[in-house]
C-alpha cells in the first residue's frame, strides 16, 4: 500500500475518499437534525440476530441481516442516532460445497477479528469490558466487538471467553446454530446481555427496536430492572411496553421461535424469579393463551405483549399479520389488529455497481448522488434527452458481460481443471437474455419452478435467435433437505441436460456474489408461494443498476408493480390448493416470460437496441427507486414509531 500511495494519481484518489468520509461524518445538516433532534441525543436501540454488512464479516443467514445492515447505513446518513445490538458468530454462516452428487455440503471457517472491521469494547483502564447473563444455573460471560457502520456503532456480543464452560463459548459460534437448547440460550444472551451492555457503555436509549422474536428477551431484561427499581409487575410491564417497537418479518409458522415450557423453565430458572412472581407469569408473557399450560412460548408473543407498536413489512404481509394473530385480540375485528406495516427497502448507494456511480458521476459530475432519494432524480429518466437510450443499453451490456465474466471464472476456479479451460466461451452467452435467481433455498421460495414445464424451458433457452439463460444462486438450510433437493435438481440440469451451459448454479452465495447478480441480470425471478414472500429486497436491488423484475404479486413487488415497470407472474390472488397453486404458477410464468419477456427484449431497432425494453427500464427507475430504500423506510420508523407519541396512531392510520 506505501508503495501504491506514492503513485501520485492514486494518492489522490485516496485523499480524496478521506476528505469525502471525513466531510460525511461531521455533517451536522442532517435530516434527523431537523425533524428527529430527540433521536440524536437518545439512541435508538436496533436489536437484531444478525447483519449483513459485506462479505468479509459472514454473520448473516439471509434477508433479515441484510435489511438489519441496510437500516444501520441509511440511519446513519440520515444522522440518526442508533446503536445496533446482535451477536458475533466466530464461524459465522456455514460455507457451502457441493458434493460429486450435487448434494449441498457445509463447512465453517474461524473468522479473524484482527483482519476484520471490528474494535473490541474496552473499558476504562484499557481491558475488555466483560458482563454476564445468568441462563440455567450458569453465569455466562460475554465480551463485545464494536463495527463502526458511519456515524452508527453497532456492538456484536461474543461469548468465546475463557470464564465460560465450551458448550457456552460456543453458543456465539453459529448463525443459528445447534438446537432449540442453544437457540434460546442465543436468545438470552443477545436480548438480556444487549440491554446491560448498553448500561454499562452508559448509552441511554429512547427506545428499543426489536427486529423480529428472536431478540424479545430484551424485554424481560427491562421488565426487571424496573422490579429492582421498586415498581410493582404491571407498573415495570407497562412502562416497558412504551420503549418498545417489534417488527415481524415472517408469514410462516415455522419462523416464529418458539420453546416448550420444561426447556424455558431450564434456561430461565434463575433468571425469572427476578423477572415474575411464578413461572407461569412468565409463560403468560408468550403464550396466546395464559390458561393453556401445554402452550409453547412463543418469541413473537412475547415481543407483541411487551411492544407499544408492531408492523409487518409489506402491506400483503400486514393483512396477513393481522389475521396470523388475531387470536391475540379477539374482541377487535381483524382490520383493527395492532399491526401496521412498513414496506422494506435497500440502501440504494450500497447496491448500485461502481460502473452506475461511474456513469451517473461522468454525466452529472462529483456531486451527482446529493438528491439521489428525490423523485424528481429518478423522474428524469422518463426523458430520453436525459439518458439516451443508447446509454442505457451501453451501460447494460457492460454489466451483463462483467456478471458472466465473473461467472466464468467462478465456475472454472471451482469446477473445471486446466485441460477444459477452453470451453469457458461456451458456459454463457453476453447478448442473450439473462435471468437470475438468488436467495434462501427456503422450500416456499421455489427455487426450480421455472424448469417444471421442461420441454418449454428448453426450447425458449435453446432458441438460436431468442436464447434465454439462467444464473442460480443460494444456500439451504444445513437442515432443509427440501432445499438442498431443489438445489441439487438445478445442479442436475445445469451439467446432464439440454440447458448445461445455458444455466449456471454459483456455489457459495454471499454479499459479493449478489452484488454482481443484481447488477448483471436483465430479470430478477421470484416466484415464492403467495403470500409467504414477507417482503423481499434482493429485486429492489436490481433496479437501480437496469434490470427487471419478473415476480409473482408477492410482498413488495405487489406495491410496486403498475404493469409498465416490470412484469408480473399471475394476478393478485391464490389458490388455495398450494398443488393448484404451483400449477397455475407454472403456467403464468412460462406463458409471461415466453409472450412478454423474451419478445420484449429482442425487439430491436436497425442498431440492436429494445426501445420498448429500455422504456421499462425507464419506468422502473423513475416509479420504483424513491419509494423502495431504506432512506425512505427508517424516515417512515421515525414519524410512525420511533417518535414519542407516535405508537398512539391506530393500525389502520399506520397503514395510510
Amino acid at each position: 500500500m506505501r508503495t501504491r500511495l506514492q503513485d501520485p494519481v492514486f494518492a489522490r484518489r485516496v485523499r480524496g475518499v478521506i476528505s469525502a468520509f471525513e466531510n460525511y461524518m461531521s455533517q451536522k445538516d442532517t435530516w434527523a437534525g431537523h425533524h428527529a433532534q430527540q433521536l440524536i441525543s437518545r439512541p435508538v436501540a436496533y436489536f437484531t440476530a444478525e447483519y449483513g454488512f459485506h462479505e468479509t464479516l459472514p454473520i448473516s443467514a439471509g434477508g433479515l441481516g441484510i435489511l438489519s445492515g441496510d437500516h444501520a447505513r441509511s440511519a446513519s446518513d440520515l444522522g440518526l442516532g442508533l446503536v445496533g445490538i446482535s451477536l458475533f458468530y466466530r464461524e459465522g454462516y456455514f460455507q457451502q460445497m457441493i458434493s460429486r452428487e450435487n448434494w449441498q455440503t457445509e463447512y465453517y471457517t474461524p473468522l479473524r477479528p484482527a483482519s476484520l472491521p471490528l474494535d473490541p469494547v474496552l473499558d476504562e483502564s484499557g481491558e475488555r469490558l466483560v458482563c454476564q447473563v445468568e441462563v440455567n444455573l450458569s453465569e455466562i460471560y460475554f465480551q463485545a466487538w464494536r463495527v463502526n457502520v458511519g456515524r452508527c456503532p453497532v456492538y456484536l456480543l461474543d461469548a468465546n471467553r475463557p470464564e465460560n464452560e465450551q458448550f457456552h463459548r460456543d453458543l456465539t459460534l453459529h448463525v443459528y446454530g445447534g438446537d432449540t437448547s442453544t437457540r434460546i440460550m442465543q436468545e438470552m444472551l443477545l436480548g438480556v446481555g444487549g440491554v446491560r451492555l448498553l448500561r454499562v457503555l452508559k448509552v441511554e436509549p429512547s427506545l428499543y427496536h426489536m427486529n423480529e422474536g428472536h431478540v424479545a428477551f430484551l424485554a424481560l431484561e427491562l421488565i426487571r430492572e424496573k422490579l429492582a427499581a421498586g415498581l410493582s409487575f404491571q407498573e415495570a410491564l407497562a412502562r416497558t411496553k412504551r420503549q418498545c417497537v417489534f417488527t415481524t418479518h415472517t408469514p410462516v409458522e415455522a419462523g416464529h421461535d418458539r420453546f416448550s415450557p420444561d426447556l424455558v423453565k431450564y434456561a430461565l430458572q434463575r433468571f425469572q424469579p427476578q423477572v415474575t412472581p411464578s413461572f407461569e407469569d412468565l409463560m403468560a408473557l408468550g403464550r396466546v393463551d395464559p390458561s393453556n399450560d401445554q402452550e409453547p412460548f412463543c418469541m413473537t408473543v412475547l415481543a407483541l405483549k411487551t411492544s407499544r407498536a408492531a408492523n409487518a413489512v409489506s402491506e400483503l404481509h400486514g393483512q396477513v399479520s393481522r389475521n396470523m394473530w388475531h387470536v391475540l385480540y379477539p374482541d377487535r375485528p381483524v382490520d383493527e389488529v395492532p399491526i401496521g406495516h412498513i414496506t422494506n427497502g435497500i440502501h440504494l448507494m450500497g447496491w448500485m455497481k461502481g460502473p452506475v456511480r461511474s456513469f451517473w458521476r461522468n454525466k452529472l459530475g462529483p456531486h451527482w448522488d446529493r438528491d439521489i432519494h428525490s423523485p424528481s432524480f429518478w423522474e428524469r429518466m422518463l426523458d430520453p434527452e436525459f439518458v439516451t437510450d443508447e446509454e442505457i443499453w451501453a451501460l447494460r451490456y457492460r454489466l451483463r458481460r462483467a456478471l458472466i465474466e465473473f461467472t466464468r471464472r467462478r465456475f472454472w476456479i471451482r469446477n473445471m481443471t486446466f485441460g477444459d479451460i477452453t470451453s469457458m466461451d461456451r458456459l454463457l452467452n453476453p447478448d442473450a437474455l439473462t435471468i437470475g435467481f438468488a436467495r434462501r433455498f427456503a422450500t416456499y421460495k421455489r427455487a426450480p419452478l421455472v424448469f417444471e414445464d421442461y420441454d418449454t424451458i428448453v426450447r425458449l433457452a435453446t432458441d438460436p435467435v431468442r436464447p434465454v439463460q439462467f444464473i442460480f444462486s443460494g444456500k439451504a438450510h444445513p437442515a432443509d433437505s427440501e432445499g438442498k433437493r431443489g438445489i441439487q435438481k438445478i445442479l442436475h440440469l445445469s451439467k446432464y441436460s439440454e440447458l448445461r451451459g445455458r444455466l449456471v448454479f454459483i456455489e457459495n452465495y454471499d454479499v459479493h456474489i449478489a452484488r454482481q447478480m443484481v447488477s448483471g441480470c436483465d430479470v430478477w425471478l421470484n416466484n415464492p408461494r403467495r403470500p409467504l414472500e414477507a417482503s423481499g429486497t434482493s429485486g429492489q436491488k436490481v433496479i437501480c443498476n437496469g434490470g427487471l423484475n419478473l415476480s409473482i404479486l408477492d410482498g413488495w413487488w405487489r406495491e410496486a408493480y403498475d404493469g409498465t415497470n416490470g412484469f408480473a407472474i399471475g394476478d393478485d390472488s391464490r389458490p388455495s390448493s398450494v398443488a393448484e397453486q404451483d400449477r397455475i404458477d407454472n403456467i403464468n410464468l412460462m406463458k409471461v416470460l415466453s409472450e412478454r419477456v423474451i419478445p420484449c427484449f429482442y425487439d430491436r431497432d436497425e442498431r440492436g437496441i429494445p426501445h420498448n425494453w429500455i422504456s421499462m427500464i425507464r419506468r422502473s427507475m423513475a416509479t420504483m427507486l424513491p419509494k423502495f430504500t431504506t432512506w425512505r423506510m427508517v424516515q417512515e420508523y421515525v414519524l410512525k414509531y420511533y417518535l414519542p407519541g407516535t405508537h398512539q396512531v391506530s393500525s389502520i392510520e399506520k397503514d395510510k
